[in-house]
């Protein structure tokens, strides 16, 4: 019987779980200004000022930060926002 928790990839042939949340991660670059930074994580995830500065503020100090996490696709818009407004961002699997 297959397990529907698994997906196969068909580029890869590998197996993946399809319940798996997928992590959105801004990295620390030494271009986009802090205050531009948590402007950006207000206006794309409706956060408030406190939020969003404590995002930044861990982006800046520790090189990366968890800004979401969830479905795949929603992920996927979200790096395509992040990376209109300039900033790097990567989709990351979470680790079970």
């Amino acid at each position: 019987m297959v397990n529907p928790d698994l997906l196969e990839s068909p580029e890869t042939g590998l197996s993946e779980t399809a319940d798996l949340p997928w992590l959105v991660v801004v990295h620390n670059d030494p271009v986009n200004l802090m205050s531009y930074v948590a402007m950006v994580f207000r206006r794309i995830f409706g956060w408030t000022r406190e939020r969003a500065e404590q995002h930044m503020m861990e982006v800046h100090t520790k090189g990366r930060s968890v800004v979401w996490s969830g479905a795949r696709e929603q992920g996927e818009l979200f790096v395509q926002q992040l990376h209109s407004h300039l900033l790097l961002a990567t989709l990351e699997r979470s680790t079970p």
